[in-house]
C-alpha cells in the first residue's frame, strides 16, 4: 500500500479481517544488520498518546457519519511499541511526541481512507489537502481554525516540534508532510483507474507516500542531531534517506501482501507489482522485493562508509555537526531494525513464524538473527563485486521509436560547420577522436531531432554543446576509467567549472579549448552550469564503481543514470523541461543502455549499464536482461503518455530515439574501430594512448 500507514507499518484498520485467505508465500530471510531495542518509557508513551487522541476527538467520535477509529482500534494498533522499537534512546518526552505524530499520521490516513479513497471524491479530497497546509507554517502562528481531529492535532504537533528546530530543518519538514499528504491523490488516482505502476515509478513515488522521507525528518528531532545544512541536500544524504524509505516501504509490502493484495485488492504493493511487470510466481516476486531490500541496505552501509566521510571533509564539517550526523545514520538503522521487529509482533501481519507479543526479544534473540542474516545475504553482496570485464556479449535488441521524429532543416549545414567547429578546438586529435568517429556519432543528428524548430546559429549550438559532453564521456571513460584515477577527475571536474564563470582560465586540452568556446554562445547559462556540474558529477561515481570493480544497486543505477546520461544538459539546451522530464530521462537512459550495452560491456570494461545490473540483480540471462530493461523503457513511456500525451517533450524524446537507431556510435562497423578491438585493453595500453590527452604537466 503505498500511503503514510502503509509505509511506517500498516494502514487502514489493525484487526484482521473475518476471513484471511491462505498465506500467499514463506517470509523470506531478511538481512538484519543491525539488531533491534525497546526504549524504556514504552508504556508512559501508551498511555500519553491515547489520551491525546481522545482529546482530539480520534477515538469513538464519528466523522461525517462514520467512526474511524474505536478505543480498541488504537489499542490493537500500539504505535507506542511501534515507536519505541524505532526510537529506542528516545527521552520520554520525546517518545511521547513522537508517538503521537504516528498516531496523527495513522489517523490522517484512515480518515483520508473513509471519506476520500472508499468514495473516489478526488475534488473534495484535494480541497481537504490544501487546508492542512493551513496548519504548518514555515515560520509565524497559525490563524486558521481547526475543523477535524487532523487539522486539530496537526496544529498542536506543529507547536509543540517546529519551533525548536533550525530553518533548514522545518523546510524539509514541511516538504516532506506536504508530499506525504498530497501524494495520497497519486494514489487516489491510480485505485480509481485500476491502474498498477511500473517499479520505478512504484519506487519513486511509494517515498513520499509512504512516509519514510518524513520519519527520518523526525529522527533528527528526536536525538536533537540535525544534519548541517551545508550538506543535506548532498548525494550521500540523498541515497542514505532514500535507502532506508525504500527498505522500509518494501518490507512493509512482503509482510502486508496477504492483507493489502489478496482482501482488500489493494494495487500499491511491491510484491504485487514484481510479480504483475516481471511474470513471477507470488514467491518468487516476494523474494526478488526481499533481495531489493537487501540490495538498499548494502547501498545504505557503502554510503555511509564511503561516501560521507568524504563529504565531511569536502565540506569542512566540523566536529560537533559530524557527530550529529553519524547520530541521525545510527537513528535511521534503529528504525529499520525496530521497524522489522514491530512487524514480527503485530498481529496485522503475515508473519507466521516470527515472535509474538509475550516471547523472548531484546539484543539477544534480535542479534542472533543478525548473524544468520548476513551469511543468507552474502553471495548477493560478494556478487556485486565479482563481474569480470571485457566479456563477449549478445547484440541488443531495438526499441521502436516512442513518436514521429522532426527533423530541423538545418541539418545537413548544421553537419558541416560541426566537424570544423570540432576540428578548429582540438576535438579531431587522432587519438581519442578523428573525423570518421565524429561522423559515425553524428550529434547534429540528435540536435536536429531535439531541436527541430531551432534557428541555425541555436542548431548549431546545442550540436556543438551534444559533441562536447559526449567527448567528454568518452575522455573520462578514456583516461580516468583506464587509470581509476579518481584524484585527477575530480581536479579535472574543478577545472570545468572554472570555464562556466567569470575569470576562466587558460585551456589546457581540447576538452577544456571547447567548452570555453561553448560557454560565450550559451543561454540560459545558470540552467546549462547546473546540469554540466551534474552530469561530471555523476562521472566520478561511476568511475569509483570501476574502482571497486562494483556493479550498483539497481535504484541508485536508475537515479544516477539521469545524470551520467547528460538529460539535463539537453534538456536545458532546448528549453524541453517539465514536470515529466524524469519519465522522459529515464526512458532515454534505458534506451542508450540498451544500445551502448556491447560498446560498454564488450570494449571498455564498463560497470555502469541497466542490462548488467539487472542481469547481476536478477542472476538472469542477458536475454532476460533485455527483455526487463526494454519493458522498463517502454513503461516510463507509456506513463509519460498516461501524464501528459501531448507534452512538449515529444520532441526531445522523438530526437534521442531516432539518434540511437540511426547514427553510427553504436553500430557493429564503428565498433571494429574501438581501440578495444582485435587486441589487449586494460591500464597498460590506454595509457599508450592517452598520455597526448592529458593536460601539460598532468
Amino acid at each position: 500500500m503505498c500511503n503514510p500507514a502503509a509505509g511506517l507499518g500498516g494502514h487502514r484498520r489493525f484487526w484482521l479481517p473475518h476471513r484471511v485467505p491462505d498465506q500467499p508465500f514463506a517470509l523470506p530471510e531478511f538481512y538484519l544488520p543491525h539488531p533491534s531495542r525497546l526504549n524504556p518509557h514504552l508504556e508512559r508513551a501508551r498511555g500519553h498518546s491515547k489520551a491525546w487522541a481522545a482529546g482530539l476527538d480520534m477515538i469513538d467520535v464519528p466523522q461525517h457519519g462514520t467512526v474511524i477509529w474505536t478505543e480498541h482500534d488504537l489499542d490493537s494498533h500500539d504505535y507506542a511499541l511501534l515507536c519505541a522499537y524505532t526510537h529506542p534512546d528516545a527521552g520520554a518526552e520525546e517518545l511521547d511526541l513522537i508517538t503521537d505524530w504516528y498516531v496523527w499520521v495513522f489517523y490522517f490516513d484512515d480518515h483520508f481512507l473513509e471519506l476520500y479513497k472508499r468514495t473516489g471524491d478526488i475534488e473534495s479530497a484535494r480541497t481537504y489537502l490544501d487546508r492542512l497546509e493551513l496548519f504548518m507554517p514555515d515560520g509565524g502562528e497559525i490563524t486558521a481554525t481547526p475543523e477535524n481531529p487532523v487539522e486539530r492535532g496537526l496544529a498542536d504537533l506543529w507547536a509543540r516540534t517546529v519551533p525548536h528546530r533550525s530553518a533548514g530543518w522545518r523546510k524539509r519538514f514541511i516538504a516532506s508532510t506536504k508530499a506525504l499528504l498530497d501524494e495520497s491523490l497519486w494514489e487516489l488516482a491510480n485505485i480509481n483507474e485500476g491502474r498498477l505502476a511500473n517499479p520505478i515509478e512504484y519506487v519513486e513515488m511509494r517515498r513520499k507516500v509512504g512516509g519514510a522521507p518524513w520519519s527520518a525528518n523526525l529522527i533528527e528531532h528526536s536525538v536533537h542531531a540535525e544534519v548541517p545544512g551545508e550538506i543535506a541536500a548532498s548525494r550521500p544524504m540523498e541515497v542514505l534517506r532514500d535507502c532506508f524509505a525504500d527498505s522500509v516501504h518494501l518490507r512493509n509490502d512482503i509482510f502486508s501482501y496477504q492483507r493489502e493484495v489478496q482482501d482488500e485488492g489493494e494495487l500499491s504493493n511491491g510484491v504485487l507489482v514484481f510479480e504483475r511487470f516481471l511474470g513471477l510466481p507470488t514467491q518468487r516476486a516476494a523474494d526478488a522485493v526481499n533481495d531489493l531490500i537487501t540490495s538498499r541496505l548494502h547501498q545504505f552501509e557503502h554510503t555511509a562508509l564511503t561516501e560521507v566521510p568524504a563529504l565531511f571533509d569536502e565540506h569542512g564539517v566540523d566536529p560537533a555537526a559530524r557527530a550529529a550526523t553519524f547520530a541521525y545514520v545510527k537513528g535511521l538503522q534503529d528504525w529499520q531494525a525496530g521497524g522489522h521487529e514491530w512487524h514480527l509482533r503485530s498481529s496485522r501481519y503475515m508473519n507466521d513464524g516470527g515472535p509474538k507479543p509475550g516471547t523472548a526479544s531484546g539484543l539477544g534473540t534480535s542479534a542472533a538473527r543478525v548473524f544468520t542474516s548476513v551469511l543468507a545475504t552474502a553471495p548477493q553482496r560478494l556478487r556485486a563485486y565479482s563481474h569480470t570485464p571485457f566479456g563477449d556479449v549478445s547484440a541488443p535488441p531495438s526499441l521502436e521509436a516512442p513518436f514521429p521524429p522532426r527533423l530541423s532543416p538545418h541539418l545537413e549545414s548544421c553537419r558541416r560547420r560541426n566537424v570544423d567547429w570540432a576540428r578548429g578546438v582540438g576535438l579531431l586529435d587522432g587519438v581519442l577522436w578523428d573525423e570518421r568517429k565524429l561522423r559515425a556519432a553524428d550529434l547534429p543528428l540528435c540536435a536536429a531531432g531535439i531541436h527541430p524548430d531551432a534557428t541555425a546559429a541555436a542548431l548549431d549550438v546545442t550540436s556543438d554543446w551534444l559533441t562536447w559532453s559526449t567527448y567528454a564521456d568518452d575522455y573520462y571513460q578514456e583516461v580516468f576509467g583506464a587509470t581509476r584515477d579518481l584524484a585527477a577527475a575530480k581536479a579535472c571536474n574543478e577545472r570545468l567549472a572554472r570555464f562556466m564563470a567569470d575569470g576562466a582560465p587558460t585551456p589546457l586540452n581540447a576538452l577544456e579549448t571547447a567548452l570555453a568556446d561553448l560557454w560565450p554562445r550559451t543561454e540560459n547559462r545558470a540552467a546549462v552550469r547546473t546540469a554540466v556540474e551534474s552530469m561530471t558529477a555523476s562521472w566520478l561515481w561511476r568511475l569509483a564503481n570501476l574502482a571497486q570493480n562494483r556493479i550498483p544497486d539497481p535504484i541508485d543505477h536508475i537515479e544516477m543514470r539521469r545524470r551520467t546520461f547528460g538529460a539535463d544538459l539537453s534538456m536545458s539546451l532546448t528549453g524541453s523541461r517539465s514536470p515529466l522530464a524524469r519519465l522522459a530521462a529515464d526512458y532515454a537512459g534505458l534506451h542508450n543502455d540498451l544500445r551502448s550495452y556491447r560498446k560498454e560491456i564488450r570494449f571498455e570494461g564498463e560497470l555502469n549499464n541497466s542490462v548488467l545490473v539487472v542481469r547481476n540483480f536478477l542472476d538472469c540471462s542477458e536475454e532476460r536482461a533485455f527483455s526487463i530493461v526494454a519493458d522498463l523503457a517502454d513503461a516510463r513511456l507509456a506513463e509519460f503518455r498516461h501524464a501528459a500525451p501531448d507534452d512538449h517533450l515529444r520532441d526531445w524524446l522523438a530526437g534521442v530515439a531516432h539518434w540511437h537507431e540511426n547514427a553510427g556510435r553504436y553500430t557493429e562497423l564503428e565498433l571494429g574501430h574501438h581501440p578495444g578491438f582485435g587486441r589487449p585493453t586494460g591500464i597498460g595500453t590506454s595509457a599508450l594512448r592517452i598520455s597526448s590527452l592529458l593536460p601539460a604537466g598532468g
